[in-house]
């Protein structure tokens, strides 16, 4: 940000356009175009700065967000009908920006409470996981989660933060053998794999496509006393099937409470970034805040996943500056390729996006929406490229190929070993993502203030010059470590997160 008066921001020397920091009325002076508004401006929308003929890219951030679709004099709103998309043709340098990042000194890595796994892992929540192999066992699945809302049921596990169903409406009628098979048993095995996960319960019908002792089997799981299973038809319908279930669940709840916290090194965390219901400010305060944060976390060999591919094109040319090797810059430019072709093959566009309440809160183009949206990865070393659900093993910032959609996007994550999320929002959010916590993080003050019950931290003193991205950025860091310690979220103490379980279903549906 290089210049912020009291009606505009402007972001660099060579933008067209600045963003509003409140409702500018038309014909209001404006000292940076040394003339008056030609239209009402409505916070956090575009005004251009300077003259525009009609076909001539229109910058921000110092980058091509858009074209101009006719001729636009200083003073105009510069948004939909103005402004469209364009085609880019990026230059994509590899590993030039790729720094070793700056650790902290061993003696100075800072420690959260967390419970250590056998696997070495470690869990920032402690939940039992009932895990429906097919949609044909949901419904046994949701009645068995239903049971243990009782709170004088749970009050004899203290150390158990509950019991969760993850259903979903696939898992038959598909190719063993296809992309979204391989999707479907990476995520579900994944849950149970998630270090936030202390025991598992797999439940299916028995006839289905997603066999479960075979996908234990292609995923190297094993049953036990953490992780077990059963299906519908082999206990004889679902009454049997509630009360076995019922049963195995108080087992493996009687285990999850032997566990305890214990101090952990913060490298441990896996955070998931996020970003959902953006504004033309989540890109200037949350998103960079988040940024800021998620540095802070891998310098201390945290590990953080930036993800929604969709929603980094037109900026993935800033990623692979950082790749740390070739062959990891080719591999996040072969997953933007992958989605132009699904796009294409399915009659859609990638600029299918920003959504409407985006373009409400000021975004235009999926351009501007993505140089907004890379910012949540800082400015790490890009050490990783992995396909939805795949096991993160890398430390340090990383990528997930997912959609952008928020729940499925968040539910790849934690399949791929996310303990906590982080989730910066322009228009609101009341998500939640068992058995991750939620971090919500605000882009504006006046949608904080509205929603202050669902999001834990604003940023929106950075749009009003009150705070530094770094000071706000420290301030989630803080809270990052207190929440992986154990302090709840706001959509925890709402108890969400039992309805955002949603693998990514790609492919046939025979």
């Amino acid at each position: 940000m290089i210049y912020n008066s009291t009606a505009l921001l402007v972001l660099g020397q060579d933008d067209d356009i600045a963003i509003a920091r409140r409702d500018i009325a038309q014909g209001e002076h404006l000292d940076e175009i040394d003339g008056a508004s030609r239209a009402p401006i409505p916070f956090g929308h575009k005004v251009a700065l300077r003259p525009l003929a009609q076909g001539q890219p229109v910058r921000k951030y110092g980058q091509t967000i858009g074209i101009a679709k006719a001729d636009i004099l200083p003073g105009d709103h510069v948004h939909t009908h103005n402004m469209g998309m364009t085609d880019v043709t990026l230059h994509h340098e590899y590993s030039v920006d790729a720094r070793e990042p700056d650790y902290v000194a061993p003696e100075a890595v800072r420690s959260f409470m967390g419970y250590k796994r056998a696997s070495g892992r470690v869990g920032t929540r402690n939940y039992v996981a009932i895990i429906s192999s097919v949609n044909c066992s949901a419904t046994v699945c949701r009645a068995v989660a239903e049971h243990f809302k009782d709170r004088e049921i749970m009050r004899r596990y203290p150390n158990v933060d509950g019991v969760v169903a993850f259903i979903h409406g696939s898992g038959c009628s598909s190719n063993g053998y296809a992309e979204g098979y391989s999707y479907l048993t990476r995520t579900l095995t994944g849950y149970a794999r998630n270090p936030n996960v202390g025991a598992a319960l797999f439940i299916g019908l028995g006839c289905e496509t997603n066999q479960v002792t075979l996908m234990l089997e292609e995923h190297a799981m094993q049953t036990g006393a953490r992780i077990c299973q059963m299906s519908t038809q082999g206990i004889g319908g679902t009454r049997k099937t509630i009360e076995a279930a019922i049963a195995a669940v108080e087992d493996l709840l009687g285990v999850a409470n032997e566990d305890r916290r214990s101090p952990q090194p913060l490298s441990e965390l896996v955070v998931a970034l996020q970003c959902g219901g953006s504004d033309a400010y989540s890109g200037i305060s949350a998103n960079p805040a988040l940024g800021y944060a998620s540095d802070l976390l891998v310098r201390h060999g945290a590990t953080a996943i930036l993800s929604e591919t969709p929603e980094i094109y037109g900026a993935e040319h800033l990623l692979t500056r950082r790749a740390a090797d070739a062959g990891i810059a080719e591999a996040l430019l072969a997953r933007i390729d992958w989605w132009k072709h699904y796009t294409s093959r399915n009659n859609a566009e990638l600029d299918n996006n920003p959504s409407h309440g985006n373009k409400e809160g000021g975004l235009t183009t999926i351009l501007e929406k993505s140089l907004g949206a890379v910012a949540k990865g800082g400015t790490s070393r890009l050490n990783a490229v992995y396909e939805f659900a795949q096991p993160v093993t890398a430390h340090g910032l990383v990528f997930m190929d997912t959609p952008g959609n928020d729940p499925v996007a968040v539910t790849g994550q934690v399949a791929g070993g996310a303990n906590l999320v982080c989730f910066t929002t322009g228009r609101g959010s009341t998500s939640g993502f068992k058995p991750a916590p939620c971090i919500k993080i605000a882009s504006n003050t006046p949608m904080y203030e509205r929603m202050s019950d669902d999001i834990d931290i604003n940023c929106g003193d950075i749009v009003s010059g009150d705070e530094t991205i770094s000071e706000a950025g420290a301030r989630i860091f803080e809270l990052v470590v207190r929440i992986a310690s154990g302090e709840h979220t706001k959509s925890e103490d709402f108890g969400y997160g039992d309805n955002e379980f949603v693998p990514w279903v790609v492919g046939a549906v025979m």
